[in-house]
């Protein structure tokens, strides 16, 4: 299981805070933390309130690069933002993210070629995020296309189904569920699966609890990726948990350590 660290985003009022003072210390801790935590790649956004993306995007990712050598992924809608920063990252990065729209996608895998990047594509277009599992799965078809036309691996490719809150789009959980077990389906070998993971428990009550249940219930599909929290020690532990009885790790009576070692 790929672990994306998702905490280095602007969304959260510290990092936002971090950015403006340019305070290293916060956002060496955070990346250092997240790492020791077991994320091979970490998630990098300014967050929607930052008033120079392009320069605030560098300074964390130069400043995360000081402490820590994992790749990054590059979490921004503004294509300029993602080309510049790509130009500075030590570590192959991943784009985050294409939706299935023709022009984006053409710039996006454009420069990943050029740089050497994978991608996350999401199956979401102009129209919005589809309700059902066949358009979906259509879209990702569609990603997985263009992205061999611009000479990407399917290796390169991360799908992401679009996970959506359960407190107000509840039948859209078992929808994606399904979807990541047809996106394995759409070619072989069978893409990388991502989710953001926290957007099933946006604005609602035990987050926690409703993270790990339904990132075990991901696994069981098919799931290979997840933008998460790997500060939230039950939620990993649910996670090797899970995988240990899909049969992944080999078992032993230590395996949570076992895993965390490895």
């Amino acid at each position: 299981m790929i672990i994306i660290g998702e905490l280095i985003n602007g969304m959260y009022k510290a990092v936002t805070r971090a950015i403006a003072d340019r305070d290293e210390v916060l956002i060496h801790h955070l990346a250092e933390d997240q790492v020791k935590a077991g994320a091979s790649i970490l998630d990098v956004n300014v967050g929607p309130f930052s008033n120079d993306p392009m320069s605030d995007m560098r300074w964390l990712i130069e400043t995360i690069q000081k402490t820590v050598d994992v790749p990054l992924s590059l979490d921004s809608t503004k294509i300029e933002v993602i080309e510049e920063c790509l130009k500075i990252t030590k570590k192959r990065a991943v784009v985050n993210s294409t939706n299935a729209d023709i022009e984006r996608m053409d710039r996006i895998f454009g420069l990943a070629k050029k740089h050497n990047a994978q991608v996350i594509g999401l199956a979401v277009d102009k129209s919005g995020v589809p309700d059902s599992r066949e358009k979906r799965v259509e879209l990702g078809a569609v990603i997985i296309n263009k992205a061999l036309e611009y000479g990407l691996s399917i290796d390169d490719i991360y799908l992401d189904p679009i996970a959506m809150p359960i407190n107000v789009a509840q039948a859209q959980g078992i929808e994606v569920l399904e979807t990541i077990r047809e996106f394995r389906m759409i070619c072989a070998p069978a893409p990388k699966i991502v989710i953001g993971l926290s957007n099933v428990s946006q604005g609602a009550k035990k987050r926690s609890l409703l993270n790990r249940t339904y990132l075990v219930m991901a696994i069981a599909s098919g799931l290979t990726c997840a933008i998460l929290d790997p500060l939230d020690k039950d939620l990993v532990d649910a996670m090797i948990a899970a995988e240990l009885i899909a049969n992944k790790n080999i078992y032993c009576d230590s395996f949570l350590d076992a895993y965390r070692k490895k």
